[in-house]
């Protein structure tokens, strides 16, 4: 039981990870991209039946956890609550951009909306990929299953790292290079062009960049992932959108797979003492509230996932950037 819910877990962050990922690179790329108006709301419309959708998946993400592990919950809002708070002040800032954009007349208030679009996309993928590496390092937790410390270095102090760093980095890319392909998949015309062609370079350029990480590390995931992305530049040069956002959608997963298995049973490292780590049966909730809880996972997950494939096959047509005559 333990190990189905710690997969529903990671399930929902995969989900949320690539579905919000391409969103928050269409947001960050559609002023970039887009040469006017037209363009620029062509960008918007590819993910607008789909963005508050995809965001239900960190809604699954954190209510599974808090009910399948409330320790380690407990552990990760409370240590880094700050960060948390200033994530969720993003995604309200991103969700006001993208449902008022066409409320106001005017090229000018667009133009704002779609910049208040293109920040808070940029703050939230730099502040998740630094969580995520802050995941995969560990958090300061005690004896007690709690972070140690106070103050403001608490919940901060973990931010300001370097690993922190190249987490941040590492999402920058991977959200681009998402945004990108899903883009060329999903438009025609000048914007597509574009986004094909920022796709090609993007994905070399992230498997050089892959290349030197996982030389340096050793690692085999990281070479793995270079392969990927140099694949997914290769596809973009052909014109194989579908299979090109395919291996960016697969770089994306893999990373967060890795990072909540990297330490085995391990949840949540602990970098004060690998003694106070926790571990899945240790943050597990008790036999009976598993029990309880598969009830209601068993009933409504698969509905959920039926229903966003649904709109998916719905909205499957691509948005035209070009100008089209009426």
């Amino acid at each position: 039981m333990i190990t189905f819910w710690f997969s529903v877990v990671v399930l929902a962050w995969v989900l949320f990870f690539v579905l919000e990922g391409f969103d928050f690179g269409v947001g960050i790329l559609g002023p970039v991209l887009g040469r006017d108006d037209h363009e620029r709301g062509a960008a918007v419309r590819t993910i607008g039946p789909f963005w508050d959708g995809n965001e239900v998946w960190l809604v699954a993400a954190i209510g599974v956890t808090f009910a399948a592990f409330p320790a380690w919950y407990g552990a990760l809002l409370s240590g880094l609550y700050i960060p948390m708070v200033v994530l969720l002040l993003l995604l309200a800032v991103r969700g006001v951009a993208l449902e008022f954009r066409g409320k106001g007349d005017g090229e000018r208030y667009r133009r704002r909306a779609d910049l208040a679009l293109a920040l808070s996309s940029l703050g939230i993928v730099l502040l998740w990929g630094a969580l995520l590496a802050i995941f995969t390092r560990g958090l300061a937790i005690g004896a007690d299953g709690q972070v140690v410390g106070s103050g403001l270095s608490r919940t901060l102090g973990p931010l300001f790292t370097l690993p922190a760093l190249l987490g941040a980095s590492a999402a920058l890319v991977a959200a681009l290079l998402l945004g990108a392909t899903f883009l060329s998949l999903r438009t025609s015309g000048p914007l597509r062009r574009r986004s094909r062609a920022l796709a090609r370079w993007g994905g070399t350029g992230g498997a050089v960049a892959l290349v030197v990480a996982g030389t340096a590390t050793g690692s085999p995931l990281v070479l793995a992932a270079a392969v990927l992305s140099f694949g997914t530049g290769l596809l973009a040069r052909t014109s194989r959108e579908a299979l090109a956002f395919t291996t960016a959608a697969l770089i994306v997963a893999g990373s967060v797979v890795a990072v909540f298995t990297t330490h085995g049973q391990v949840v949540l490292h602990s970098t004060v003492d690998p003694a106070f780590a926790l571990t899945r049966t240790s943050a597990a909730a008790t036999p009976q509230a598993l029990s309880l809880i598969t009830w209601a996972g068993v009933l409504i997950l698969p509905g959920v996932l039926a229903y966003q494939a649904f709109s998916y096959y719905v909205f499957r047509r691509r948005v035209a950037s070009e100008r089209v005559p009426s």
